[in-house]
């Protein structure tokens, strides 16, 4: 009886340890940019909890056709540590807010070398169960115009039309209308004169 009141002693009062929950981290799905541009890589979590001061922010590379991936950034006790030997060297900045459970990163100055697929992965203790999430990127000369762009124009001159086309059939029935109701006002008038000038002949 002593043992079910001391753990029921324990669970009201919350000193139950901390158990972790899951954590959702979300990027990109693909990024395109130009030679010589930079570009924003986008990191963030959901977390039930509060935003730990031992918040972590880590991003792999992985070039295309190769299997392997390369680490290029870290965040960890309120500090950035950029990879110094790799293929981002001096050409990597952290610009996000951890307090804001963002872990974004700039590229600067992309080349074509530079097409592959990023990885992010975030941890906020106790929350440190999660998927990483990647975000591929394609380097261009010029960035191509992708399918939904043209998609949406298509839609939206097709929106445009139909629009048109239903102004265009209410102002014509406008016009008909005004156009009836002027012949009826004046076939009205002139039956009135007609009546008249019969009544003063009469007289």
């Amino acid at each position: 009886m002593l043992t079910f009141l001391a753990l029921a002693s324990v669970v009201l009062l919350g000193i139950v340890p901390e158990q972790s929950q899951a954590i959702v981290i979300y990027t990109g799905w693909e990024r395109h940019a130009l030679v010589g541009s930079d570009i924003r890589l986008s990191c963030s979590f959901f977390s039930w909890r509060w935003t730990s001061e031992d918040v972590t922010f880590s991003w792999t590379y992985r070039p295309d056709g190769s299997r392997d991936s390369i680490s290029i950034f870290h965040y960890t006790g309120g500090a950035a540590y950029v990879d110094n030997k790799g293929p981002f060297r001096d050409r990597l900045e952290f610009v996000g807010n951890p307090g804001r459970r963002d872990g974004s990163i700039l590229l600067k100055n992309l080349d074509f070398n530079d097409n592959g697929t990023f990885t992010c992965d975030a941890k906020n203790p106790p929350d440190i169960v999660g998927r990483p999430s990647s975000v591929r990127l394609l380097v261009f000369e010029k960035v191509p115009i992708q399918a939904g762009v043209i998609t949406g124009a298509i839609i939206g001159v097709v929106l445009g039309l139909l629009v048109l086309i239903v102004v265009i059939y209410y102002l014509m029935r406008f016009l008909v209308a005004r156009r009836v109701f002027s012949l009826s006002v004046s076939k009205h008038g002139k039956k009135k004169k007609e009546g008249s000038q019969q009544r003063q002949i009469k007289v």
